[in-house]
């Protein structure tokens, strides 16, 4: 007699370690409803039985918030980066394919290096150099304007999405991908940030800098959070233009 039960099918890109071939393994999941790629991933955790019956070793992935906070549980699903937290089975065209990032190594199946956009964002400066060792009292207060522009900004939770999407950023380039340009945007608009803006943007007149962005505009598409990364973009590119200008003439007041 056939089972009437609604069923779930996934087929995985899996990955032994970061020196091996990918292969895919397929699985079958019972339907429940409010069904999330996370919840599917940990029911296979528990039970790592492949369609066939055959006993595998459980698929690996990062996670964290299950929220879309930390951006840690990335992944390619049909064929898209987003939040395997906030993709719904319901709402996701079968069979449900996952695969990991491929801008970033491969540590084992869908787990993924993220050192390269952190490594972009060190580059860039992306932090307020404050030491903490004593009382600096409240600072200056930001504009309500343009402190609700920066909120959106702040935002990005270096998910690595934009950088899969960015045809710019790949093994062959040294392009800092978009998420850089955001936190610049952001950091040189702060009171206190601002001492460092032109360390900042004259990062981004470096090799890997604002001339490898083709404006494909696919960053602003992906970014779960919807953060205006494009204008985030060409607000640093103006900003670092200017800044060679200065750097030229010797000159902070121009």
């Amino acid at each position: 007699m056939m089972s009437d039960k609604k069923t779930v099918r996934f087929i995985i890109t899996r990955q032994d370690n970061p020196n091996s071939d990918p292969y895919q393994e397929e699985f079958e999941l019972e339907y429940r409803p409010n069904m999330n790629v996370i919840s599917a991933l940990m029911a296979i955790q528990r039970n790592p039985v492949d369609v066939k019956g055959n006993k595998i070793a459980p698929v690996s992935w990062d996670m964290n918030c299950l929220e879309e906070v930390c951006g840690a549980c990335s992944m390619v699903i049909n064929g898209k980066p987003r939040q395997s937290c906030t993709a719904l089975v319901d709402q996701l065209e079968q069979p449900i394919r996952l695969e990991p990032m491929r801008t970033f190594p491969v540590v084992r199946d869908l787990q993924v290096d993220r050192s390269r956009m952190f490594d972009s964002l060190k580059k860039v400066k992306a932090w307020i150099p404050i030491d903490g060792t004593y009382d600096l009292g409240p600072g200056p207060r930001m504009p309500e304007p343009k402190r609700q522009w920066a909120y959106e900004l702040s935002k990005c939770m270096t998910c690595g999405v934009c950088l899969e999407a960015c045809p710019n950023v790949n093994s062959k380039s040294d392009f800092i991908g978009p998420a850089a340009f955001n936190q610049v945007r952001l950091f040189n608009a702060h009171p206190t940030g601002a001492m460092n803006k032109a360390e900042r943007l004259n990062a981004f007149m470096e090799d890997g800098g604002m001339q490898g962005c083709g404006n494909s505009q696919n960053c602003v598409q992906s970014c779960p959070k919807g953060i205006p990364i494009t204008t985030s973009i060409a607000a640093v590119n103006r900003d670092a233009t200017f800044q060679s200008f200065k750097n030229f003439f010797g000159s902070d007041q121009i």
